[in-house]
């Protein structure tokens, strides 16, 4: 499902049970990052490992991608545990 021109917005579970949603172009690669086996990563989650990978929905471009992560990331916790559930 991943192409090389793709954008993909993620969600990733984190240890203590919280969510982090963000994008990338390969998000397999950026779980790595996010749980230390490669450089970069995010400071939330660098304190929250390890993080699994429980959401994926493609887009046409990054600017799609980061409004749709923006529209995710006021949705309450709920309703992304319903999404990430579908």
């Amino acid at each position: 499902m991943e192409g090389t021109h793709a954008w993909y917005v993620y969600m990733v579970r984190c240890r203590d049970g919280s969510l982090y949603t963000g994008v990338a172009r390969d998000p397999s690669r950026r779980l790595d990052e996010h749980n230390g086996h490669a450089a970069g990563g995010a400071r939330y989650t660098r304190a929250r490992r390890p993080v699994t990978l429980v959401y994926t929905e493609p887009a046409a471009d990054r600017a799609s991608a980061c409004r749709r992560e923006a529209e995710l990331k006021q949705w309450p916790r709920a309703r992304k545990l319903a999404l990430i559930s579908e």
